[in-house]
């Protein structure tokens, strides 16, 4: 267990967004947080990364309590997510933008006096990483000129050039093409290899065909949880979704 949250609350006034949720995310395995519209994933995901402070409840990474940690140090501890929506820098070529993200890392970031040339050291890394997802073939291209699925593929090679041991994805498969999907249902599972993969996502087959284990939410509370084949057969997921049990 590498990521860990008990009695995990958040309270806007007099409403609960996220109610007493316990979640462990393991190495290794991808984790489907799901549930209809307005169940509090994403608030979820704010609260674990630190975007949002809970209202009580304690979260923990790699054995550390970090319920009172700032976003970017937990970034540093390992825990990174991506967002709804792209995030990459569209003026820059394909490469460009994973060097960007391997700064930080290689103790970069902050000497703004080098020259460009330095940063010749991150080459390596930065086509690895690319390899890794498919993109090598496109290092050279501008970010704009990517179609979406393929800025939302660099977008996951910006994250692992973080190391992260938690990788949190919000969404990954909204807006994409069928063979996108495919595309990038591959690359999570490869990556899932050697961390943990936490992930929201609406599509179900996706779901189906790489998540290991699946939390439902509904209300900011848990309903079900289990493999896919156990919480799909649950008649309160099934209500919960479809609005009725024989559905």
């Amino acid at each position: 267990m590498v990521l860990s949250a008990r009695g995990l609350t958040k309270v806007f006034g007099a409403f609960a967004a996220v109610k007493d949720v316990d979640l462990d995310v393991h190495h290794a395995r991808v984790h489907a947080l799901i549930g209809p519209n307005g169940a509090g994933k994403t608030t979820v995901f704010n609260l674990l990364t630190k975007f949002l402070q809970p209202s009580a409840g304690r979260i923990t990474l790699l054995g550390t309590d970090i319920t009172n940690t700032a976003p970017d140090k937990v970034a540093r501890m390992g825990l990174v997510r991506s967002f709804q929506i792209s995030a990459v820098f569209p003026h820059l070529t394909v490469l460009d933008n994973v060097r960007v993200a391997l700064q930080r890392p290689n103790s970069l970031a902050t000497q703004f006096w080098l020259p460009m040339s330095s940063l010749g050291r991150l080459n390596q890394r930065a086509e690895e990483l690319l390899s890794a997802v498919g993109l090598l073939d496109a290092r050279n291209t501008m970010a704009a000129d990517l179609s979406y699925g393929r800025k939302r593929v660099l977008e996951i090679a910006t994250t692992l050039a973080l190391d992260p041991k938690v990788l949190l994805l919000d969404e990954p498969m909204a807006g994409m093409g069928q063979e996108d999907i495919g595309t990038v249902s591959g690359i999570i599972r490869n990556v899932a290899r050697e961390r943990a993969v936490l992930m929201v996502e609406h599509n179900l087959s996706v779901v189906a065909d790489i998540c290991h284990h699946v939390t439902v939410l509904q209300r900011g509370e848990i309903l079900a949880e289990g493999d896919y084949a156990t919480v799909s057969q649950d008649p309160r997921v099934r209500t919960a979704y479809m609005g009725t049990e024989e559905a």
